[in-house]
């Protein structure tokens, strides 16, 4: 959990909170000291203030997700309007809270964006690692997994590809092997997950 406010007091309060709950996190004194120290995406969810000098809450989300950074964010505020609310969800934020807020309710959006952001997390390691696996494919044996992401049978995908049905088993196997697949419905799920077939 990385908190971002200009406000001590705040940044302090929050700490004390998350650590009661268990709940690891470091602190930031600005939008500035979180650029300059970008954690990894990944890493967790951002719980950031809209109103700080210099870079806003706002803007701080804004330049992240152009730098790729796309972890769940959470913006707190104490001038909240249904403009603001809205320009924040727009800048991609998973949740916005007025300050003074409940810590019950604080609490269930810190863990449900913490959850989001695993989900995301693993599922992006998920596509790297498919990614990486069809990668280490041979030009043959992609061809094979064309076919059989299109739903051919081995003696289609010999034919369109002028070899032996024998030929194309040996590839098979091959692809199998190489995405450490169990199962066709596997080599087609990775094939998918990267784009193939669609």
């Amino acid at each position: 959990m990385h908190i971002v406010d200009d406000d001590a007091a705040m940044r302090d309060s929050l700490g004390f909170l998350l650590q009661v709950n268990r709940i690891a996190f470091r602190l930031f004194d600005g939008a500035q000291a979180f650029l300059d120290e970008l954690p990894p995406t990944g890493s967790g969810c951002l719980l950031t203030d809209v109103r700080m000098p210099e870079i806003n809450g706002l803007e701080l989300v804004r330049r992240l997700r152009d730098q790729g950074w796309d972890d769940p964010v959470i913006v707190m505020t104490g001038h909240a309007d249904v403009a603001l609310a809205i320009e924040a969800m727009k800048a991609g934020v998973s949740d916005f809270i007025e300050k003074p807020f409940d810590e019950d309710v604080l609490l269930a959006a810190l863990r449900a964006a913490l959850e989001v952001g695993q989900v995301r997390h693993e599922a992006g390691q998920a596509l790297h690692e498919a990614q990486r696996m069809i990668a280490s494919l041979s030009p043959r044996e992609r061809d094979v997994l064309g076919g059989l992401v299109e739903g051919h049978a081995n003696k289609t995908i010999a034919i369109d590809l002028g070899i032996s049905p024998r030929t194309v088993e040996i590839y098979r196997a091959n692809v199998m092997n190489k995405l450490q697949a169990k199962s066709l419905s596997e080599v087609v799920r990775k094939a998918l997950l990267i784009g193939l077939g669609r």
